[in-house]
């Protein structure tokens, strides 16, 4: 029998996804630690178009990305955290574990 995933559980499986498939290899991309909403935008459509997945998983996990505080927005500019600054600088690999983890280390 299968069975639907909870809200918190898809949430999460949300943020992972654009996390590791459109984030993080957008940051490494530009080198920055900002980017744009239109930047965003078209990185998410390839990945969108290669995975197969809506376009509204990935604006869904965007937005829990910015309530969770691994990414900042003001106007249309998203920046990363700036404890995952180090990992962005050494072309690391920064994992939404990693990513939360981080952020949320006071």
């Amino acid at each position: 029998m299968l069975s639907e995933k909870g809200k918190y559980a898809a949430a999460t499986e949300n943020r992972r996804f654009v996390w590791a498939e459109i984030i993080w290899p957008l940051v490494l991309e530009i080198n920055d630690i900002t980017f744009s909403l239109k930047q965003f935008q078209e990185k998410r459509e390839k990945v969108c178009k290669e995975k197969n997945t809506t376009i509204t998983i990935a604006s869904r996990g965007l937005v829990s990305l910015v309530l969770k505080g691994i990414l900042l927005k003001e106007n249309d500019t998203y920046s990363i955290h700036y404890k995952l600054i180090p990992y962005m600088r050494l072309k690391a690999k920064c994992d939404y574990a990693t990513a939360i983890h981080e952020v949320r280390i006071k």
